[in-house]
Parts: structure tokens; sequence; C-alpha cells
């Protein structure tokens, strides 16, 4: 794998080229988790970055027991792709973003009525479905900007004529309620396999993973409902869980804090909101914990995003992009935090995965229009 993987300790490495950026906190992070009772292996992705005590952006491979700490209080967070019927070439950006900016973060109690599935109904955070949430998360139409192989893309049933829409969310306050409940009994000493309080956990672990992915299915149909289109899903893919894996022959439990599974035929990993995203079909491999990078990784902690960028931007200006995109974020703070400058570079990531022979890069997705939040969120 020539320079991509780097060894910084006894099981734990990190995938990066010489031109991406690490930060040493990040790696100490991933050094220190490690350390964990039954950990056995840890594997940093190109975004990775410092996060509450453990790195986002890597996969951890334990034995005997699993750290629901690990995972964190979005559980099932993670990326939907759909093919509108909605042709590049009729988009009026306008008019469509004038659509958008009409949508309320959080759909009303009819349409909830109408399009939530019985199994979720009475649920005690049903009035959060179909809502983006805050932090990073977004809905985003994207034209395929450029196909990089003509025979996975043809396999991939995608039309380059027609918009896709992107989609990255997570379970709402339904894992931050998980999360909590769990550490108020047991810190983050981590659970011992088979016993109750691990099955009791990976249960409501599994309810959050479900109402993670409906939560997608249901924001992608509002977001094409107000450009009155209809689409299919292609993919949907957490990257924060926790679930049984066998790796060089031994069972254990693979954690993925940020970090994108490779069991599926086309993944996709998106940039900043003014970068690229990328189609690619991944190769499995031990080395990486099966897993690849989910996003760009921040460069900046969002504290020192508004320091850094208001005496040069004003959030008007950020709504623009770089790539003649449009950002829908009427949260002032979200979307310093958010701007494309406080995030890595998406092309040295995607570098690194496929000079460390983990991905075949597919098509480059370029940005239409995003939404984050009316205001009402966040």
């Amino acid at each position: 794998m020539g320079n991509y993987m780097h060894f910084v300790a006894p099981g734990v490495s990190y995938i990066a080229s010489d031109a991406t950026w690490i930060e040493s906190n990040a790696i100490q992070q991933l050094i220190t988790t490690a350390q964990l009772p039954g950990m056995t292996a840890v594997a940093g992705m190109p975004d990775l970055h410092p996060g509450r005590g453990y790195p986002v952006g890597a996969a951890f491979f334990s034995e005997g027991r699993f750290y629901p700490a690990l995972v964190g209080n979005d559980i099932g967070c993670g990326m939907a792709l759909y093919q509108t019927e909605l042709k590049v070439s009729k988009l009026n950006a306008d008019k469509a973003e004038k659509q958008l900016r009409s949508m309320h973060d959080h759909a009303d109690a009819d349409w909830l009525a109408e399009h939530v599935s019985d199994h979720f109904a009475s649920h005690p955070f049903a009035a959060s479905l179909s809502s983006v949430g805050g932090g990073n998360h977004f809905a985003e139409f994207q034209q395929i900007d450029k196909v990089c192989d003509d025979g996975l893309f043809a396999a991939s049933g995608l039309d380059k004529q027609r918009m896709v829409l992107l989609v990255h969310s997570g379970s709402r306050g339904l894992g931050q309620m998980v999360l909590r409940h769990h550490v108020e009994q047991f810190s983050h000493d981590g659970l011992t396999e088979n016993t109750p309080e691990a099955t009791e956990y990976l249960a409501a672990h599994q309810q959050a993973l479900d109402f993670a992915q409906h939560n997608r299915v249901l924001i992608a149909l509002r977001m094409m409902q107000q450009l009155r289109t209809n689409g299919e899903a292609i993919l949907d893919i957490n990257h924060n869980l926790v679930e049984a894996c066998t790796v060089n022959g031994r069972n254990g439990w693979l954690h993925r804090k940020g970090a994108t599974p490779v069991d599926h035929d086309y993944v996709v990993i998106p940039g900043s909101r003014g970068d690229y995203s990328y189609l690619v079909k991944p190769h499995a491999t031990a080395d990486s914990l099966y897993s690849l990078a989910h996003g760009a990784g921040r460069k900046w902690m969002r504290t020192e995003c508004k320091g850094r960028l208001s005496h040069r931007y004003t959030p008007a200006q950020l709504s623009r992009t770089d790539l003649g995109s449009r950002v829908i974020c009427a949260n002032k703070q979200l979307i310093y935090e958010e701007a494309p400058q406080s995030y890595k570079s998406i092309e040295t990531v995607i570098e690194s995965l496929s000079g460390a022979g983990l991905i075949t890069v597919v098509a480059r997705l370029k940005p239409l229009l995003t939404y984050k939040t009316s205001g009402e969120c966040c």
C-alpha cells in the first residue's frame, strides 16, 4: 500500500497520503482508544479528526466486549443516495432554491400521519422524522459531473442526465437517548458480550439504526416533493454503528465512528458543501477494518470557524460556493461552522483511499442545492 498506510503503535494505523492533513490529537486519540480492554485493532481513515474523547473517522475492533461510547450519540448516522426523475438540463436554480427555502425543518403532523410507517407512527421521537438535523447533516441535490469508470458507472444504474439526491442524517434525538441511558449505567466501560446488558443495548441500537434509515427515506421524500419530482433509492449506508464481525479469523465487534462499511457495491464519500462528492466501488480489506472515509473530515473545530471566517465572508456569501452551488442554511452560526473552508480537501481523502487500493472511483458528483436548515433547528 505504499506510503498510504501508517502504523503508529501495535494494532494502530491510519490511512493518509503525504498531502492529507491529520491532526496529532486525532492520532493520539487512536492510540488511547486502542488501550481499552479487549481492543485489538484501530484504523483511522483519511478524514480522521479529534472527537469528544474518541476520534471521528475511524473503525475499532474489539474482542469479548464492545463500547457504545465509540459509536456515539448519533447511532445510524449515514448516507442515502436517490436518483431523481428531474433532468439536470431542466433545473431552474432560482425556482428550486425558492422551493427548498419554503420547506420547514420539521414536517407538520398531517404530513407525518400520511407518510410515517405504522411501525414508527407512535414512536416517542416520531415528530423528528423527516428532519435533517444540525451539525454536518444535509440533503443535497447533485449532478453527475464526471464519469471516471464507464463500466462501473453503467453497472450502477445511474443516469448522468438526471439529478441525484444525497441525504446525510441519523437517528436524531433517539440515538442521544440510547447513549445517555447506557452511559448513566456503565459510564464508558463498555459491555461484555452475551450478557443481558449487551443484548439490551444491541436491541436499542438496532431500533436507532432502523429509525435513522426511515428518517432518510422521509427526508428524501420531502426534498423531492418540494421540487415536484420522484426518485428511487440507490443506496443507504450507516456509518455510526457497532456489529459482530470477523477480522483475520478472529470474532469480535467492529465499531464505526464516522466510517463507511465496504460491504456494498457502491458508496458515496461526500466532500464539504462547496466541494465534490465521489461515487466509489469499495474493496474489502482487513487492514482498513473493512471501512472507508465517510467524508472530507473537519479541519477546524466548530468553535473557531466563525472567528476565522466572519471578517472575510457574510452568511449570504457563504450561501454561494465556488462550484456555483447554493446552500440553504438560515442558522448564521451553523453556516460558518459548516463552511467548506473548515473541511479538508476531499481530493486528498479520495487519493489516499485510491492509493491504498481500497476504492475504485466511479463518478464525481457536483453539488447544486444543499438544504441544511430553514432556521428552526440547530
